[in-house]
């Protein structure tokens, strides 16, 4: 394991990850598998980033769904005008707008026609909001647990807000997409396209992470984590090493989002309210926090179990998905990453007790 850490196994892991990702799956996947990938892989950037917080930071984000919605919100905004304009021309009111009755369009809709507009809205937004929250709650000290109520209480009233904006969707959201930055989304080879965009941001945010992890940055991140009060009596500012980190995780769920929205083809308030929130720490904690590639693994694992097991199972798939969750923090507290760790120290054990007696 130790190889993993060195700039060779680096580039190693890196290499056989593109190699699965790009190579092996499409060509073993059917299509609608593969789509089901693309999006396990849009929850895999969002575990990365509760990772960097929760992992190395000692933040439990509870409301990564906020974030995740505004990136997918965002998105949804810009594809439901590209249909529009497709459709009557430059100007023109979404379909779901007409139904609901709504004959002009709202001023904060009309700059979401330009897609450049709308990836800087995406990269820009969630982040920004993200460091003013940040700052916020940790320049006051919040923290622990009261930080992890503040975060999950965002994400419902955040729900709630979305289910009672019309000119979002209400409670339906946004669905229906046709095209994707003039690429139509019921071409077959469109659809796989965005499974290898999904699949590129997220080599790229894991390869963000491991740089902050291995930088100085990094060790200051897990130094607040462990000795907060020691840092700051140091002359660091442990506030704006959170925030930073905050920061980051927030947008790595924008983009998520974002991407989310043209693969599945629909975003609602349902899918970035509290329970997808806890989903995305589940993953998180089961694959386990502390390593890179835990967050990732977890993610994978928790939205196949969840599809298999509700294909399955359909009225008792959440009782099998529990019981993982309960076997996987019992036997491995690390997370599934932590296999090779306790299956080294089982030989240890048993020499121990073998000398005592």
């Amino acid at each position: 394991m130790k190889f993993f850490t060195t700039r060779a196994g680096t580039w190693t892991g890196f290499g056989a990850a593109a190699l699965v990702l790009f190579g092996l799956a499409p060509l073993l996947l059917s299509g609608f598998r593969l789509g089901l990938l693309a999006q396990f892989l849009c929850y895999a950037i969002v575990a990365v980033g509760i990772g960097l917080a929760w992992g190395r930071g000692g933040m439990l984000t509870l409301g990564q769904g906020v974030f995740f919605g505004m990136g997918a919100y965002l998105m949804a905004m810009h594809l439901k005008m590209a249909d529009a304009e497709f459709r009557g021309g430059p100007g023109a009111v979404p379909d779901f707008m007409e139904l609901a009755g709504i004959r002009e369009l709202p001023a904060y809709w009309a700059p979401f026609a330009s897609p450049a507009f709308t990836i800087a809205a995406i990269l820009v937004l969630p982040t920004a909001f993200a460091v003013l929250l940040g700052l916020a709650v940790f320049k006051r000290r919040v923290k622990g647990a009261y930080f992890a109520i503040l975060s999950q209480a965002l994400a419902g009233a955040f729900a709630i807000l979305l289910i009672g904006q019309q000119s979002l969707g209400g409670f339906n959201g946004l669905s229906r997409f046709r095209y994707f930055f003039g690429y139509n989304l019921d071409d077959p080879v469109n659809q796989q396209m965005l499974y290898f965009i999904v699949a590129g941001v997220l080599l790229a945010v894991v390869a963000v992470s491991l740089q902050l992890r291995r930088s100085r940055y990094g060790e200051l991140l897990v130094a607040v984590r462990d000795a907060e009060e020691r840092v700051r009596f140091l002359g660091y500012d442990a506030a704006n090493v959170k925030v930073v980190a905050y920061a980051v995780a927030a947008l790595f769920a924008s983009v998520a989002g974002a991407v989310f929205v043209p693969i599945v083809g629909i975003i609602s308030p349902a899918s970035i309210g509290i329970v997808p929130s806890i989903m995305f720490i589940l993953g998180v904690a089961i694959g386990g926090r502390a390593s890179l590639v835990g967050p990732v693994v977890g993610a994978l694992a928790v939205a196949w179990a969840q599809t298999a097991l509700s294909e399955q199972f359909p009225s008792a798939w959440t009782y099998a998905q529990g019981l993982m969750f309960i076997l996987v923090i019992a036997l491995l507290p690390g997370g599934i990453a932590s296999t090779a760790a306790v299956l080294k120290r089982i030989p240890t054990k048993r020499a121990t007790v073998e000398a005592t007696t």
